[in-house]
């Protein structure tokens, strides 16, 4: 078997990586289920959705990353059809950190406040990190077809989308299935806040403070593997 399907390093890294988010994803269900067994309630029900969310990002950049191998017309609209995919749901996967402010929400004290945050830093931190691990993966694509310097502008572009997007969400209440099932009124909505940004400061600030947050992260996180790559040759 291992003749017939050979891994490089690349390979068994990006896998190791999905797995990990994996086990993750389920220890951040099984803090949840705790809290419900216990507590008899299901106020923090809508993270398990947002998570299954923060997942499809992640399975369409592998999805786009492992096609190079098919044939040039199929490689080419697999490729689009997931990196639109991707684009439109990628917001859903760092759009969790922002679930921190339902620990105001709820005052029953049914569990610790304690225990809600590390429950919600759980789920933020899969939501977030599904998302970086998959704008990598697309990066390596857009360097792969461009260059290099692309590749970074499309970083930079990508985290001030996802950040727009995630606004969107939060304090809009759109969602990503939105721009198929009700085009026309999520459109108006973008095109009076790109064009008269003074009539929602809000919208402004969120999406500017949120994308520094998301380009910030991912640049660490590229930093710091790159000083690991750096560091193992060296040995």
């Amino acid at each position: 078997m291992k003749k017939l399907l050979p891994l490089t390093n690349e390979q068994r890294y990006r896998l190791g990586l999905v797995s990990l988010m994996g086990m993750a994803s389920v220890i951040s269900l099984i803090i949840f289920a705790a809290r419900v067994q216990k507590t008899d309630s299901f106020n923090y029900s809508f993270l398990v959705w947002n998570l299954f969310l923060a997942w499809i990002p992640l399975g369409m950049s592998y999805l786009a990353s492992t096609a190079r191998n098919l044939p040039r017309l199929l490689k080419v609209i697999i490729i689009l059809i997931s990196s639109l995919l991707w684009l439109a749901f990628l917001p859903n996967a760092p759009y969790i950190m922002t679930d921190f402010q339902h620990l105001s929400r709820w005052e029953d004290k049914a569990s610790p406040v304690w225990y809600d945050v590390l429950m919600l830093a759980w789920f933020a931190w899969n939501g977030l990190f599904l998302g970086i691990i998959s704008l990598f993966m697309m990066q390596q694509i857009v360097n792969k077809l461009s260059n290099r310097l692309v590749g970074w502008i499309f970083v930079v572009l990508v985290c001030g989308l996802s950040s727009f997007g995630i606004y969107l969400g939060r304090f809009l209440r759109w969602n990503s299935w939105d721009i198929l099932h009700n085009p026309s009124p999520l459109v108006s909505d973008i095109f009076d806040r790109i064009t008269s940004p003074q009539s929602d400061p809000r919208a402004v600030t969120f999406t500017f403070i949120f994308s520094l947050f998301f380009l910030f992260i991912y640049l660490t996180m590229v930093m710091f593997g790159g000083l690991v790559a750096a560091k193992s040759q060296s040995n």
